[in-house]
């Protein structure tokens, strides 16, 4: 299966040559991966650049955007217009620069689409570092395919209709999988380190874009208010919550433009609420 990767990048340096590293290192390689620069100002290019030297399936590329952080959007933006510079794939990848990858990630996971003509998403599990330790980063059910780690069979990708730019694109794309009847998969085994954690340097205006996100969805304000709770619980931040709400409601009275279809929507709640009381039973 032919396997193609864009990876968006601003400011990266830190974590990019170890990430490219566990890339090159793979016992099954992608036979595409493309780095897109976008507006870095730090050695970024630099240090992709000379992937490329040694890799000829290995390309950078640099965006010029505006210098004004737009959460989900930019990084959606990123990755489109590297995609519209990739060749023919069977599985497309959307990963973050701040990862390490296990030496047999693709093959593994290239095993799992072979066996598998249902499977649209699969990925490993994303871990932290605390102490000596490298632990699960737990934001999210261990089923979750999460953003730094995305592998689309190109089926499901081009059914689903590619991205959403904005926050909560990486979990309307695995809801919108499900309403088409394509299966997701997490490899438990796979253990994939993530050198930043999620939500370094968040903003009180970042937790409300995760409510829009959800009005985006069309959750409805009680699914928005029961995810925003147990957001909260989990960061230990009761602001959060309201945050969340405000966001929500902000988007609500703005009327702003839904992520999904009406009959996607319902879906996504009849869903939602499903896992909800299947937890409490």
């Amino acid at each position: 299966m032919r396997i193609s990767i864009v990876i968006p990048a601003h400011n990266e340096a830190s974590y990019l040559k170890d990430c490219l590293d566990s890339f090159v290192a793979q016992t099954y390689l992608p036979n595409e991966l493309i780095v897109v620069d976008d507006n870095s100002s730090d050695d970024t290019f630099k240090i992709a650049q000379s992937f490329t030297k040694q890799h000829n399936w290995i390309k950078v590329l640099q965006r010029k955007s505006a210098d004004e952080h737009v959460p989900g959007k930019k990084v959606v933006d990123t990755f489109n217009f590297g995609l519209e510079r990739t060749s023919e794939y069977d599985l497309i990848g959307k990963f973050d620069a701040d990862i390490i990858l296990p030496n047999n990630y693709f093959e593994l996971i290239v095993n799992q689409f072979q066996a598998n003509w249902k499977l649209g998403m699969c990925s490993g599990l994303l871990y932290i570092k605390k102490g000596d330790e490298w632990i699960y980063e737990n934001i999210s059910d261990k089923n979750h395919i999460r953003g730094p780690i995305k592998l689309y069979h190109k089926a499901c990708f081009n059914k689903i209709d590619g991205l959403r730019p904005g926050v909560g694109w990486d979990t309307v794309d695995t809801l919108l999988a499900k309403y088409y009847d394509f299966h997701t998969l997490t490899l438990q085994e796979l253990h994939v380190k993530h050198l930043r954690p999620t939500g370094h340097g968040y903003s009180s205006k970042k937790h409300q874009t995760k409510g829009v996100a959800m009005y985006k969805m069309r959750y409805g304000i009680v699914l928005t208010k029961i995810a925003a709770l147990k957001m909260a619980w989990q960061a230990r931040n009761p602001s959060l919550y309201f945050q969340v709400v405000f966001g929500y409601l902000k988007a609500f009275f703005q009327q702003q433009s839904h992520f999904v279809s009406k009959k996607e929507g319902k879906f996504i709640r009849s869903y939602r609420w499903k896992g909800i009381i299947s937890k409490i039973k």
